[in-house]
């Protein structure tokens, strides 16, 4: 039988790179892997489904099932980061715990970037922060159009604003932001991380919940599901085994260019646990439910999904072995 050709946008990462190389290729499909950056490919499948697979943010597939938008995840998380460690401040405002940020103008990309979904929901869950309190500033325009909760407000900014160059001034008081800013990476005494230890409260955040914050998972078209309705459990093999590849080559010192890599698979297992990007629905229920649940409260659903509405219903159960 002649395999099934399908599109496969996601990120060039090493828990992918079975899938991009085709060492781990799914059974019955002819994978053509298209790599870009996560904006532009979350983008591109919002407003055109150009991709019949899809790595895509949590946040905006969670915006997405409450517009109806024709996909459907896999429970593959193939991105995946503390938070702790993506809050500035500028060192003048006055920002010394979480709550100081109530009254501040604070940036975010977007309000619906999962990134800042999981940052306001840890800062209001874990901190007590009100976000109906805080002066909320985004960079860009949503991907899909959202309805507020009440009291929230956001402002946002010029496309010719620099956001970097605000914060370094004053004019943002601080950021919750994807990535770490330019300014930041340079060293600029101006802007320092809102925890001075992140590393330390993002595994205390850990041993407390259980969460490693999901970022991406993987969404299939439903016209492909339909035509093809094993592809997803497909894929989902295909995904674990491209995952259980990079852990053997992580695994391996000739092949990975760091010193102490051992010492640091030690330390990451003895917090994290052996499998840190686990894949498959139960072992994610709660991180998932708790997302499910920020993503309600911050006006991403109108309702509060059950975290199995957001999957292919075959794709619950164990993942089935991966077959050489």
């Amino acid at each position: 039988m002649a395999k099934v050709q399908l599109t496969l946008a996601c990120g060039a990462y090493d828990l992918t790179r079975g899938l991009l190389d085709g060492t781990t290729p799914p059974q019955g499909i002819d994978l053509v892997p298209l790599t870009m950056p996560s904006p532009e490919r979350h983008w591109r499948m919002t407003r055109g489904q150009e991709f019949d697979v899809c790595e895509f943010s949590m946040a905006s597939y969670l915006a997405s099932r409450e517009a109806g938008l024709p996909f459907t995840a896999i429970p593959a998380f193939p991105h995946r980061r503390f938070r702790h460690s993506y809050m500035f401040v500028n060192a003048r405002a006055g920002i010394t715990k979480p709550a100081g940020l109530a009254g501040k103008r604070v940036l975010v990309r977007t309000w619906q970037t999962t990134a800042g979904v999981w940052m306001r929901g840890i800062l209001q869950s874990e901190y007590g922060l009100p976000l109906d309190q805080v002066h909320w500033v985004a960079q860009s325009e949503e991907d899909i159009p959202l309805e507020l909760p009440g009291g929230i407000r956001l402002e946002r900014l010029p496309a010719d604003a620099n956001l970097d160059t605000m914060l370094v001034d004053g004019e943002l008081d601080a950021a919750l932001y994807p990535e770490l800013l330019p300014s930041f990476v340079r060293g600029d005494e101006r802007i320092k991380r809102l925890f001075p230890d992140p590393k330390a409260e993002e595994q205390a955040y850990f041993r407390k919940t259980g969460i490693f914050p999901i970022m991406h998972t993987v969404v299939i078209r439903n016209d492909v599901l339909a035509a093809h309705p094993w592809v997803a459990l497909s894929l989902l093999q295909a995904f674990q085994r491209a995952k259980e590849q990079a852990y053997a080559t992580l695994e391996n010192p000739r092949t990975v260019a760091l010193a102490w890599v051992r010492e640091l698979l030690e330390e990451q297992k003895a917090v994290l646990g052996d499998d840190p990007w686990v894949y498959g629905f139960a072992p994610n229920r709660h991180n998932l439910e708790t997302f499910c649940e920020y993503g309600h409260q911050q006006g991403l659903t109108r309702r509060r999904f059950a975290a199995e509405e957001l999957f292919v219903p075959a794709t619950l159960h164990e993942i089935p072995k991966y077959a050489e």
